[in-house]
């Protein structure tokens, strides 16, 4: 099956439930990623980040993904670049992506707008959508790296008219959630207010929660039982602030740590409790399992289990 847009997907899911948007970076996230898809029947956004077309090349990532459409020919996806500069998104539009973000969430506001219209312009010519973020999300994931006392929440009141004036699809904001492991080490968690206050400028319109992995605690610890060094303060966006999202526009949930720390409990568990083994298929299929069952429980914490047979495609 072909990709579809994600604007497909936001218009069946508005107020009922929310996107699983996924970054994977090698072939056993893609793997697991379709194989969830197609067995529960879900709808999901693969995303790609420039990280991840650096380090697997934007031609072998695009391979994979084809291909994985041809093994799993009833996932129902979205092909989307995650947190790109133009550069990216302008490759992106012309090389098979159906949406694409424009992150110009550090520059000024008119510089923001500048930015993103270029990218929106450019993108609608080619029927692809695209995402924009208004407000800065502290933490580190992949080459973002933004201090806690830089970390912005998204201005309800400018939000419309940054939405009029870019004319993009989906705007992703900063309601207190950061990329990483350790999302609110302030102890302060979603604001709702925030959250509802911009719902009611953009009202049935889609909003993008970033930096919404879960972070089990309990994966820390056995991580650490293996010889990591994670900080056992690592938290993350509760299941039920995840589920009350959705009620005030959440259409789109990026997971990109979970997944992280999935595939550090998998190989360092597999490696201690097995030193005298080398070969990576082996702790690579146990990771592959281990993804699917968990997108799968992730599927049925955003409500979108089940949802493919109620998309209408076009």
């Amino acid at each position: 099956m072909k990709p579809v847009s994600p604007r497909i997907l936001f218009d069946d899911c508005y107020g009922k439930y929310t996107i699983a948007a996924v970054n994977v970076f090698t072939m056993e996230q893609v793997h697991g990623l379709f194989a969830a898809a197609q067995d529960s029947a879900t709808p999901v956004i693969v995303q790609l980040t420039p990280a991840a077309r650096n380090y697997a090349h934007p031609e072998m990532l695009m391979a994979m993904i084809n291909a994985a459409s041809s093994i799993y020919p009833k996932a129902i996806y979205a092909i989307h670049l995650d947190h790109g500069v133009e550069d990216h998104a302008f490759d992106a539009i012309v090389n098979g992506y159906t949406s694409v973000m424009i992150d110009a969430s550090h520059d000024d506001f008119e510089t923001n707008i500048k930015r993103t219209k270029a990218v929106v312009d450019a993108a609608h010519r080619k029927n692809i959508v695209v995402e924009a973020e208004l407000g800065v999300l502290s933490g580190v994931e992949d080459d973002l790296t933004v201090e806690e006392e830089n970390a912005k929440y998204t201005d309800p009141s400018l939000a419309k008219e940054f939405v009029d004036r870019t004319g993009c699809d989906s705007l992703a904001v900063a309601v207190g959630t950061s990329h990483g492991a350790y999302k609110f080490s302030g102890g302060k968690g979603l604001q709702f207010s925030v959250l509802e206050k911009i719902q009611q400028q953009l009202p049935g319109y889609p909003l993008v929660l970033h930096g919404s992995s879960g972070v089990n605690k309990n994966d820390i610890i056995k991580i650490n039982r293996y010889g990591g060094k994670l900080m056992e303060n690592a938290s993350g966006v509760t299941d039920a602030d995840l589920k009350k999202a959705i009620h005030y526009g959440i259409c789109k949930v990026n997971i990109a740590t979970d997944l992280r720390l999935l595939w550090t409990k998998v190989h360092r568990k597999f490696f201690s409790e097995q030193p005298e083994l080398f070969d990576p298929v082996i702790p690579g299929k146990e990771y592959m399992k281990a993804y699917k069952e968990f997108m799968i429980e992730r599927f049925e914490v955003f409500g979108c289990k089940g949802k493919s047979s109620s998309i209408h495609l076009k």
